[in-house]
């Protein structure tokens, strides 16, 4: 079933008992009014059964409206509704009423009444206003894609982190959509907008709505102070791995196009792996040995979706701009699906929004053993015209391609390891597991005095082995040419 949640108020009062209260007195028009930012409490009541709508505007044909309604169903199937009606319109614009027009609205409700559906759910975003009067006249529910999208985050956000960003992501979706219910909510008036009671005719205090609004603009203001304060920690952890010397890699792409498949699959970490959408939402960084001996930081970040919602990406910025502080960027397609392309540009959009764009990037075609040759190889010759490089083919299942993989991101990857002849007091057998742990060891001996190290390692690590130890003859290639190799 679709449903969100999101936390207390600092106080721990339910902001919108009226709303609630209204509401049910409205059960025929089952609305959005469960606005209260408490946590375990449903933004929107539970949707088991929806008619979804898709609109054809100029530049969107059939296959891209049907493609982009297949993936709302499989949205609303991952949040736990189940599509049971589907109506498509084509327009020159949308109506800046309603959205469909007035024909399409006696449609809609026969349809929903036809198959007993709990709400109507648009593809697009819709204004609140459009919202309101959709649910007026149709006598349903009616939800949007953003607001699907909103709640399979809210089910699948593990961290604090993740639920704080997915929380200020309703919040910002809710607030324009708070509404008052007539004067039944309404508690100050005055002069001669006070029924002509002018001076003493003033309520005793705020409307409600202007309390709910208050509170929610409070609790978004708190979140967005904590979530500041994360993203000062991963700048402090992103420092300390620059200074290491640890190129970081990032898997971008799609929602469920294969990457934390491809990440286990590299690197064997148990991480989530699940055949549904937005199954990561936490980032996962993991150390990667390329053959060359060299270690980066694999990064395995959200998936990204057509429409994603602006605010999403609003409140996820933080963490998906160390997206645009990566070295390396692996996009993964799934080759196997027929809106591969699509996505790509989608991917890409996303990309470009957080300072991404520049970022190098490898498209990796993942799911290569799903995909048939035909469509594989025009793909291919698709992402050599538009990227002008050759993408890589992958499978995460089979283990095809992987060895490839790894070559081509220490191909990409500039090498700026140093080789280093030093010779280290025991004292610092620290340095020395480190060593072995970050570069590659040429030539190691053990004697009293201590260890002698040959070994190619990353410039910040190179400094402290010099620093800490003794150099010998022919101690440091400057060039960094890694002549010893």
């Amino acid at each position: 079933m679709v449903r969100g949640h999101v936390t207390t108020t600092p106080d721990g009062e339910d902001p919108t008992v009226a709303l609630r209260r209204a509401e049910r007195r409205r059960a025929d028009r089952d609305v959005i009014a469960d606005d209260a930012p408490r946590e375990g409490v449903d933004i929107i009541r539970p949707v088991e059964r929806a008619v979804i709508v898709g609109m054809g505007l100029p530049g969107r044909d059939e296959a891209e409206v049907t493609a982009s309604l297949d993936e709302l169903e499989r949205l609303i199937d991952t949040a736990g509704g189940v599509v049971v009606a589907r109506a498509t319109q084509r327009r020159g614009h949308p109506d800046p009423a309603t959205y469909v027009g007035g024909g399409k609205i006696d449609e809609l409700r026969a349809l929903a009444e036809a198959h007993d559906a709990d709400a109507v759910i648009l593809d697009d975003e819709l204004s609140p206003a459009q919202q309101r009067t959709l649910e007026e006249r149709i006598r349903r529910k009616v939800l949007d894609r953003t607001i699907v999208i909103l709640d399979i985050f809210a089910q699948h956000a593990a961290s604090r982190e993740g639920r704080l960003q997915v929380e200020l992501a309703q919040l910002t979706y809710l607030l324009p959509r708070l509404r008052g219910w007539g004067q039944a909510l309404s508690r100050q008036a005055g002069g001669r907008t006070a029924g002509g009671a002018g001076i003493g005719g003033r309520g005793p205090g705020e409307t409600q709505l202007e309390v709910d609004r208050r509170r929610l603009m409070r609790r978004i203001t708190a979140i967005r102070r904590e979530l500041a304060g994360s993203a000062r920690v991963r700048a402090v952890k992103a420092a300390r791995r620059q200074r290491s010397g640890l190129p970081v890699v990032a898997l971008v792409g799609y929602t469920n196009a294969g990457k934390s498949s491809l990440l286990r699959r590299l690197t064997g970490a148990d991480v989530l792996v699940e055949d549904r959408l937005f199954a990561t939402l936490d980032p996962a960084l993991r150390r990667l040995r390329l053959g060359d001996g060299r270690e980066v930081g694999l990064s395995d970040t959200v998936g990204f979706v057509r429409k994603l919602p602006h605010g999403l990406v609003e409140a996820f910025r933080s963490t998906l701009e160390e997206t645009a502080d990566a070295d390396l960027l692996l996009h993964v397609v799934d080759a196997a699906d027929p809106q591969a392309l699509v996505q790509l540009d989608a991917v890409r959009e996303v990309l470009a929004e957080i300072g991404a764009a520049e970022v190098p990037e490898v498209v990796v075609l993942n799911q290569v053993d799903r995909a048939d040759a035909l469509t594989l190889a025009d793909l291919e010759h698709a992402v050599r015209a538009s990227r002008h490089a050759e993408p890589v083919r992958t499978s995460a299942v089979t283990g095809e391609g992987v060895d490839a993989l790894l070559s081509r991101v220490a191909a990409e990857l500039p090498d700026e390891r140093r080789t280093v002849d030093v010779l280290l007091p025991h004292a610092r057998a620290d340095l020395v597991a480190r060593v072995h742990r970050e570069g590659r060891v040429v030539r190691v001996e053990h004697a009293a005095e201590g260890t002698t190290l040959r070994a190619e390692v990353g410039p910040a690590l190179a400094a402290r082995l010099l620093a800490a130890g003794t150099p010998v003859a022919d101690a440091v290639d400057v060039s960094g040419s890694n002549a010893a190799r």
